[in-house]
């Protein structure tokens, strides 16, 4: 029989993956707060607002779901820092509730974190370092963390960094295709040149959420690429890869952008124990940029 997996946040970059490399191995159930973004036919989905604790109990009660992989989240790191009630109503108490029904209907949850749970101090994180979140955003999901360390359920926290990926009718964009859009109509971007992260595709991220479950893994993995750039030349490589003008790009330092949210500047992750354990092999960054169409 198959495993039952139900997704919050089915209408993002990361559930629409997810429902993309299925290829019928799992039962899953699609959820969000708003109306489906696109055509399921093989797969369910079910409205779901993860801050409603009696609609979660009920989601959960009548599809019963082995696993769940929480991935709905307030990702906006600016508007996190303007509207810390908000994030930590989503991102703490929305998955407390999660926790909570996972907890009653007996399912392994599989929480979606972030590099931005450290100060990027020094980089090459692995499962062990010690989190110090410099943002409202990092602290709300290392705070989610602990609900969930604290907790007795089944578990698996999965921290990413910078995932980037394509469908259409997206919610939100992402750095790969913010600049591939502006490059292909010719206008100048301003990109830092002193933050280093693991991009990772998106693809790969499901896919390292289906390891998990394959090999009945618990506990932390960083689930990310396996290479690390300094952003400006992850995007100068955006530009040759799509034959785009370089001379657009103009390096910077992060403190000249002026961003509301403090971000890490050094803060790839070190993924030698998904390698090891689950079998975990993300895809180059030219490869990423192969799968996704041209603007």
């Amino acid at each position: 029989m198959k495993k039952r997996v139900l997704i919050t946040g089915g209408n993002g970059l990361l559930g629409r993956s997810i429902i993309s490399c299925n290829e019928n191995r799992f039962e899953l159930l699609a959820t969000g707060k708003q109306k489906s973004h696109t055509s399921y036919t093989d797969n369910l989905y079910a409205p779901l607002d993860i801050l409603d604790s009696n609609q979660c109990d009920k989601v959960f009660s009548k599809f019963k779901p082995d696993y769940v992989i929480h991935a709905a989240a307030m990702t906006h790191v600016d508007k996190c820092e303007e509207d810390p009630d908000t994030c930590n109503l989503v991102n703490v108490d929305g998955t407390n509730n999660i926790l909570k029904a996972c907890q009653k209907y007996g399912s392994h949850l599989i929480f979606i974190s972030t590099d931005f749970i450290f100060d990027g101090n020094h980089g090459s994180y692995s499962e062990n370092s010690k989190p110090n979140p410099i943002s409202i955003y990092g602290t709300s999901k290392w705070n989610a963390e602990k609900l969930i360390r604290a907790s007795t359920i089944d578990s698996s926290i999965v921290r990413t960094s910078l995932v980037m990926g394509y469908f259409e009718n997206l919610m939100t964009s992402n750095l790969i295709l913010w600049a591939r859009e502006k490059l292909s109509k010719g206008k100048k971007i301003s990109i830092v040149n002193d933050q280093i992260r693991t991009p990772t595709w998106s693809m790969d991220l499901a896919e390292g959420c289906f390891l998990l479950i394959r090999n009945r893994a618990a506990g932390i993995y960083n689930i990310s690429g396996s290479e690390k750039f300094r952003i400006s030349e992850l995007i100068m490589r955006v530009a040759e890869h799509g034959n785009y003008n370089s001379k657009l790009i103009k390096e910077v330092k992060t403190k000249e952008l002026g961003q509301i949210a403090p971000r890490p500047l050094i803060s790839d992750l070190d993924i030698s124990k998904a390698r090891r354990n689950i079998g975990f092999n993300p895809h180059s960054f030219k490869d990423v940029l192969d799968s996704m169409p041209y603007i």
